[in-house]
């Protein structure tokens, strides 16, 4: 598939797609006209590039990750990394969790005000 049909399929632009390829995260084959083709196997690949970005992952770290993925195999030293990775995933899911029960302690003590037109309680 062309690059503008990876982008449409995985949600992502296609400025990203050639970023990944910059930071050797993705590669494609050229086409004789110069236009760069993926097979469909490397839409689960940037799935999870985006989740891991999303997580924080730098795209060294990522770059680090993929070949475990693909083989299965990982040196101590990456698995200490990757342990380190999911401590600091960790603590980010942990303050997200405490930052929404603080909203829904807001959203609580501000719907009946709110239904009954007073100001919100402060």
């Amino acid at each position: 598939m062309r690059i503008g049909d990876l982008a449409s399929r995985v949600g992502v632009s296609v400025r990203a797609l050639r970023y990944y390829e910059e930071q050797y995260l993705l590669a494609s084959v050229r086409s004789p006209s110069g236009q760069r083709q993926y097979p469909d196997s490397v839409v689960d690949r940037v799935q999870l590039i985006q989740q891991l970005y999303s997580a924080g992952l730098s795209s060294r770290a990522i770059v680090e990750l993929l070949p475990c993925v693909e083989t299965g195999d990982v040196t101590p030293a990456l698995l200490d990394r990757l342990s380190a990775e999911r401590g600091r995933i960790d603590a980010q899911v942990s303050t997200l969790v405490k930052t929404r029960d603080r909203l829904d302690a807001i959203i609580t003590t501000a719907a009946p005000a709110r239904s009954a037109g007073r100001p919100c309680p402060r």
